[in-house]
């Protein structure tokens, strides 16, 4: 009897005690924040199924930079475009925050379990052997192959406008970059020719079209209901689930696993073939098999955790460089004035290559533009190829802010205490507009703030480039962002050279599409795919 006594008081005081910490846990109830319109739903649908940014504006206008929002069944949730905020969350506690789980299994989806999927220890074990392979030199070395890809695009073009009476011909832009991206990506990264520019019916490039907007586009409310409900599931499950269950996106990420994984298994033989020969290239691919073998047993990635990275890489260096060229095309066909200038430099410098005797330009040409550089840094600010990032709190803590904010109660706070477990909406979009960062003209594309100082207000660092969230912060920054700059001057440079692009009627109803990346899509035609039509012709030169 005392063993059961006892055993029933300890039983009482744990729930006590859990009713204690649930009722004294730290709320959000005070934050301000839009009021929902849907229980079941929350204000999901306003984040995935409007335009990428309109609700973030809107948010940050009326309510600063840290929002109560809801997620499905009334539960709270943090929005955050606050710089500390954010410095926190990505830089000093990264750690601390995780992937939420229902995000987790769409990092899985496409990129199985890789670096965008990890967490934790796993996370900084696959980091620490990825890391050689996307230095800064590793990173220069590659600036021929894209340059070499940025040509095939002018070639093609050029040939479209070949005898053609009028001078000019609309294209959709995505169409031609994107392939060109790929096949880029494929080289720069394997030392690797994947055929897709040649071949249209190529099984990759069929894999790779259209990917993430097939998947991720326009969620219907069923289904923005079910990817959330996911948040409550056991990962295991909902792993069974993805992999079964019908669905044309889920078909598709099927069939880009297979495709993907069939050139990956092959291109991984011949690397670790070419290593035990003792060569190697300075391909991605070559560098990471390399320090892969140097590590311990222990730290080792396996034979699929290379494939995942593979996989990662294919659709991170594709999807966000073709989509962020795709936006940088329209908005100097929209400010022609800003095409021309950028234009004039960059038959300037080709002018000193020839010159000197060179024929194609370096990194350090490219870093001796300044107008190149400010327009470079303004498409990064104002078309973020990932317009949120999405964590969870692992343990009750303190989120510090930039500016204080008064609670609904009319409490002026410093500071935000948070539970463990609450979700976190960061707003990449909103931080690279908010004016406190980056001057009262935030919501202006205008490159030449980069040009004066007064411009931009610099203060609380938060991304890993030129301050801007594009490429995210902290442990979990995207270790290809100088592979990514790289890559959208070399085809920037090329195409802006040789082209000059115009807006068709058609741009009016150019949609900024959510789909994990902000896509281009056009109203009432979001069947077809991402698109971008634009009108081009050969670039005026004077020599």
């Amino acid at each position: 009897m005392g063993a059961l006594l006892l055993t029933a008081i300890l039983g009482g005081l744990s729930l006590v005690y859990s009713i204690y910490r649930f009722l004294t846990r730290p709320s959000i109830s005070h934050i301000p924040g839009p009021e929902s319109k849907s229980f079941w739903l929350g204000h999901l649908p306003e984040l995935f199924q409007e335009q990428a940014g309109e609700t973030d504006f809107k948010w940050q206008a009326e309510f600063g930079g840290i929002v109560r929002a809801k997620a499905p069944f009334g539960e709270d949730m943090l929005w955050i475009s606050d710089p500390k905020a954010l410095q926190y969350v990505y830089q000093t506690s990264g750690y601390n925050f995780p992937k939420q789980p229902e995000r987790r299994i769409l990092s899985r989806l496409i990129g199985d379990t890789g670096l965008t999927w990890a967490e934790g220890d796993v996370h900084k074990r696959q980091r620490k052997v990825m890391l050689p392979a996307f230095g800064m030199p590793e990173s220069k070395a590659l600036l021929p192959v894209f340059r070499h890809y940025a040509e095939q695009v002018t070639l093609k073009w050029k040939d479209l406008l070949t005898g053609n009476s009028a001078g000019s011909v609309t294209v959709n832009v995505h169409e031609d970059v994107a392939p060109a991206t790929l096949e880029a990506i494929g080289e720069a990264a394997f030392d690797y020719k994947l055929g897709v520019l040649d071949d249209e019916a190529s099984e990759l490039g069929k894999a790779y079209s259209n990917l993430v907007a097939t998947i991720f586009s326009a969620p219907s409310n069923a289904k923005i209901f079910m990817q959330n409900i996911a948040h409550y599931v056991p990962m295991r499950i909902q792993e069974f689930l993805y992999d079964r269950l019908p669905g044309k996106g889920l078909d598709k990420a099927r069939f880009n696993r297979v495709a993907a994984h069939k050139v990956a298994n092959q291109l991984l033989d011949m690397k670790t073939e070419a290593l035990l020969m003792g060569k190697g290239n300075r391909d991605i691919m070559s560098i990471l098999v390399k320090a892969n073998a140097a590590e311990s047993e222990a730290h080792r990635l396996s034979h699929d955790e290379i494939v995942s990275q593979m996989r990662t890489i294919l659709l991170a260096g594709q999807e966000t460089t073709s989509n962020t060229l795709s936006w940088a095309l329209m908005e100097l066909a929209r400010q022609p004035h800003i095409q021309t200038r950028l234009r004039e430099e960059v038959h300037a410098m080709e002018r000193t290559i020839r010159a000197r005797g060179d024929a194609d330009f370096t990194v350090a040409d490219f870093e001796a533009m300044p107008y190149l550089q400010a327009v470079l840094r303004e498409i990064l600010r104002f078309f973020p190829a990932v317009p949120h990032t999405y964590r969870q709190s692992l343990h009750d803590d303190v989120l510090p802010l930039s500016k204080p904010i008064t609670t609904r109660t009319g409490k002026v706070v410093h500071e935000v205490p948070i539970r463990a477990g609450l979700r976190l909406i960061l707003s990449v979009c909103a931080y690279n507009r908010e004016k406190d960062v980056w001057g009262e003209d935030a919501h202006a594309f205008n490159p030449d703030r980069w040009l004066e100082s007064s411009k931009t207000k610099r203060g609380t660092n938060v991304g890993v480039f030129s301050n801007l969230l594009t490429f995210a912060g902290g442990v979990r920054g995207c270790i290809g962002w100088r592979f990514a700059i790289y890559e959208v001057q070399a085809f920037l440079t090329e195409l802006v050279s040789n082209f000059q692009f115009e807006l068709t009627p058609d741009a009016a109803r150019v949609c900024k599409t959510q789909a994990i990346v902000m896509v281009p899509t056009l109203e009432g035609e979001l069947h077809k795919g991402v698109q971008l039509p634009l009108r081009i012709s050969l670039a005026p030169r004077e020599e």
